[in-house]
């Protein structure tokens, strides 16, 4: 039997130790290969246009990695992709993968400026892009050779041979590089590994309880983990990827109606709308095993409404771009509950520390930052040393999110460890009002911010959508006085439509955007 010593160095050659890691190191690519191998007429992909199935996904890669490498694409390149989704997205990515390539994923909402200082910063060899969004990748990167997904695209992959030539992989290598959707500043960009996205499949199908041939739609934007961790997950399991073009929900209905489902992903903001769409349509449901994501973020009477309508749990998740779903994965809330908290039990697939802002352990029921170590972790960000040491201070990532371990050993959210309000003296958390305004069946949405205050320095005030006038602003204020100290109470409450909440990719409101309004 193998064991630890029998594999130290001064025991074995550098040449069987090779050997041994070199068994070890299953790619992206090399899995989804395998599944080729396997079920080679399975359907891999279908998305408005075309329907592919393992063996032509793969036969495609390969001319595909074949075009890039005659562009002088090779082990450590970056490749800029800019599209909505569709299949070619997928190719990119799978042909990247074959190479030992990294395709930098671009938000195609960007301004030209915003998109030129993403492009820049991970300076490509290459860029991808879609007929729609061609000419905005020209007008950011000038300097870069491009293709697009265009009749010259098809004929050039008709008319290249199969790149065979597939290097031997470290798994740490990095594939993607996704963008953070920070607060303030402008985007950093992290890497993420083989290592990272063989890790984040594994989790979300044993804590999802998916299988390997489970269907997932990728119908949120394809440059957001949202939707490419599960998407290359399913190709490296053997599932079908169901494409679809942003939030249309008519076509995700007939998606409940006609297909087995594992992961329905459903982002904040948009339950309700699917919701309003099931029931005009009288939609039942084929079979979804988990829908959603992100239960914080979402009315608790909203998510007993999706989970009744799609028969399915709702996966009570915490997690981001770095780590993946963990540490939050393992508590769905079940069918048709109206939830009094949204207390997580921490993923049994990463290590959890709660500290104080000395790096000292917090007590159960004390706040404290979350710091993160497990194998979905992320590689640190491109090009920024600064931010990836401070990222990963004490051999932790330091999440920047605040939580409170409970008796039962669940881990409740309380909010960013940057978006403090500091109000007389004391700390306020938004997220912790925001769950008491939500518990109101008649609100949709809701989200605290800061302002200044001349007595206080800072004040909280609330931005709420609602079903009628019923709810008033003394009735938001009522009901945060009977939960909350008084301090936190909101100062104000301004009523909003629900579509005027500004929203990342993610579904998360961006409370920057909601306190320029406030200054306007």
């Amino acid at each position: 039997m193998l064991t630890v010593s029998s594999l130290a160095p001064h025991e074995h050659s550098s040449t069987v130790l090779n050997e041994v890691r070199n068994a070890s190191r299953s790619t992206v690519f090399s899995l989804f290969t395998d599944r080729v191998r396997q079920a080679p007429d399975r359907i891999a992909i279908r998305d408005g246009r075309a329907t592919l199935t393992y063996r032509q996904l793969l036969a495609r890669v390969r001319r595909l990695a074949a075009l890039m490498r005659q562009r002088g694409v090779a082990v450590g390149d970056r490749v800029a992709l800019l599209s909505e989704n569709r299949a070619e997205v997928l190719e990119v990515m799978l042909a990247a993968a074959s190479l030992g390539a990294i395709v930098a994923c671009q938000n195609w909402r960007l301004s030209v400026s915003e998109l030129r200082h993403c492009i820049e910063l991970v300076k490509p060899c290459l860029a991808l892009a879609s007929p729609r969004l061609a000419p905005a990748l020209r007008d950011a990167t000038p300097s870069v050779a491009s293709l697009s997904f265009s009749e010259q695209y098809e004929r050039l992959l008709e008319e290249a041979a199969p790149n065979l030539h597939e290097p031997e992989l470290d798994p740490e290598l990095p594939l993607l590089i996704l963008y953070t959707s920070g607060t303030t500043g402008l985007p950093k960009a992290a890497l993420l590994s083989h290592r990272a996205e063989i890790a984040r499949n594994l989790v979300i199908r044993s804590e999802f309880g998916l299988a390997p041939d489970d269907t997932f739609v990728a119908w949120s934007p394809l440059y957001h983990m949202g939707a490419v961790d599960p998407s290359l997950g399913t190709l490296m399991s053997g599932g079908k990827v169901v494409i679809v073009d942003g939030f249309d929900t008519s076509q995700l209905c007939g998606l409940v109606r006609d297909e087995h489902l594992g992961w329905l992903l459903l982002m904040p903001g948009m339950v309700g709308k699917l919701a309003d769409e099931l029931c005009e349509a009288g939609v039942v449901p084929k079979g979804i095993k988990l829908c959603g994501v992100m239960a914080d973020l979402v009315p608790p009477v909203e998510l007993a409404r999706i989970t009744d309508l799609l028969s399915a749990p709702y996966a009570n998740t915490f997690g981001a771009t770095e780590t993946g779903c963990p540490p939050g994965t393992a508590s769905p809330i079940p069918v048709g509950s109206i939830p009094k908290r949204l207390s997580k039990d921490q993923s049994a697939f990463c290590e959890v520390r709660l500290v104080d802002p000395q790096g000292v352990d917090v007590a159960d029921g004390e706040p404290g930052e979350l710091w993160f170590r497990g194998p979905t972790l992320f590689s640190g960000y491109f090009r920024d040393v600064d931010a990836t040491r401070a990222a990963f201070a004490n051999g932790w990532y330091h999440m920047g999110d605040v939580f409170r371990r409970n008796p039962d050993r669940t881990l409740d959210f309380i909010d960013r460890v940057k978006y403090l309000i500091k109000s007389g003296g004391e700390n306020i958390y938004p997220a912790e009002l925001e769950r008491v305004i939500l518990q109101d069946p008649l609100v949709v949405d809701a989200a605290v911010v800061r302002r200044s205050d001349a007595t206080w320095g800072e004040v909280p005030v609330a931005f709420v959508a609602r079903k009628d006038d019923s709810v008033t602003e003394a009735s938001v204020i009522a009901r945060c006085r009977a939960e909350l100290a008084g301090y936190k109470r909101p100062k104000a409450v301004y009523f909003i439509e629900m579509d005027e909440f500004p929203r990342s990719a993610s579904g998360k409101i961006q409370r920057h955007e909601l306190e320029k309004r406030l200054r306007a």
